[in-house]
């Protein structure tokens, strides 16, 4: 039977060196995040961080709380992913940190990405359980993958306190790391008074506060998650930021000279979008600009693969999608901006700048 197998198999069918290695990786690709997002819960970064010295797997699996078989495969894999160092003292290994894993595994550093894993963990990969349904229908998924209505889209995104603060930390984890970037993009230094509409935990508008020393940052977000940001993520050391409640497609939107809309116009449809943005037209000083910070497409569609990647997630998760430079040009021409404008930053997300002329 081998035989026959082998004289068929040169017939219409690959070589016998061919090795389909990329879709083998495509398929396997959730263990990977899997492994990173239990290593994290479970604290193996933080521990070997501490402990301020190389331990053996039996330590570890002590700190944490595992079973020492278990942690021994977890530790294994980390350190095939190098994500930590392993070194051999009397056939016993130790493990260590490498240092991207100490700079955003841990909890304590400053720029960790810890709270945006566990939210990819615990909220994001659970709807993902759902793409199949999200693609045949072309909604989101929350009412399957947590039981509750998306009806309001954010209503569903923050629907317990938990999951609030869960949502602003993963923020907190993105700007802490790209917001600078997004912030210099354009020179802002000429907008003395910025309004961040959804501006969530605060930590754009600290970018802004530390890139433009002249400015003052006002948040508009909804009325708990203001409460939220005051008491977790903004403090009185922060004096050139101050809140204003409200719902931005429903309340007035406070005069200013900048509108920052971060991670927004994505979550919603093209006429949400144009909504939101004649909304922030209006209110807008002359000579004043709107400033937009999303994950830009290719123009012909054709990548970055993590942007087309994320548009699968909008569709998971919201009602919007990532958008090309053009298109996000277009929506903010039908609200009435000019002389619009995109810089790429090398990072996930980009800026686009729209002017309102005086």
């Amino acid at each position: 039977m081998a035989g026959r197998l082998e004289m068929g198999s040169t017939e219409g069918t690959p070589a016998a060196d061919t090795y389909p290695r990329k879709i083998l990786e495509y398929m396997e690709g959730f263990l990977i995040s899997k492994t990173v997002f239990t290593s994290c819960e479970l604290g193996v970064f933080d521990v070997l961080l501490s402990a301020g010295r190389p331990l053996s797997a039996e330590e570890i699996c002590q700190a944490i709380g595992a079973s020492l078989d278990g942690t021994e495969r977890l530790l294994a894999a980390c350190t095939g992913l190098q994500l930590l160092n392993t070194h051999q003292d009397n056939g016993i290994s130790f493990y260590s940190n490498t240092e991207q894993a100490s700079v955003y595994l841990t909890r304590s550093s400053p720029v960790s990405l810890y709270h945006s894993i566990q939210y990819s963990s615990r909220t994001i990969y659970l709807c993902w359980h759902h793409l199949t349904d999200a693609v045949r229908e072309g909604r989101n998924q929350y009412e399957k993958a947590f039981g509750v209505s998306s009806k309001d889209l954010f209503q569903a995104l923050y629907r317990s306190d938990e999951e609030m603060v869960k949502f602003m930390q993963l923020m907190n984890s993105i700007w802490n790391i790209c917001g600078r970037d997004v912030v210099t993009a354009f020179d802002l230094s000429p907008f003395k008074l910025i309004c961040d509409l959804g501006g969530c935990s605060g930590a754009l508008a600290k970018q802004c506060t530390s890139a433009y020393p002249e400015c003052t940052v006002m948040i508009f977000d909804l009325p708990k998650v203001v409460r939220t940001s005051r008491e977790h993520f903004v403090t009185e050391a922060d004096q050139r930021i101050s809140f204003n409640e409200g719902d931005f497609f429903k309340d007035p939107l406070p005069e200013a000279d900048l509108y920052i809309l971060a991670r927004i116009l994505h979550d919603w449809t093209d006429d949400r979008c144009v909504e939101l943005l004649s909304r922030a037209y209006k209110a807008c000083k002359p000579g004043g600009a709107v400033l937009l910070v999303e994950a830009l497409l290719h123009e012909d569609g054709s990548g970055p693969l993590t942007v087309q990647l994320y548009s699968l997630n909008m569709l998971v998760q919201t009602e919007g999608r990532e958008r090309t430079a053009a298109q996000y040009s277009a929506l903010l021409a039908a609200a009435g901006f000019t002389d619009i404008q995109h810089r790429h930053t090398g990072k996930i997300y980009d800026a686009v700048l729209g002017r309102k002329e005086t």
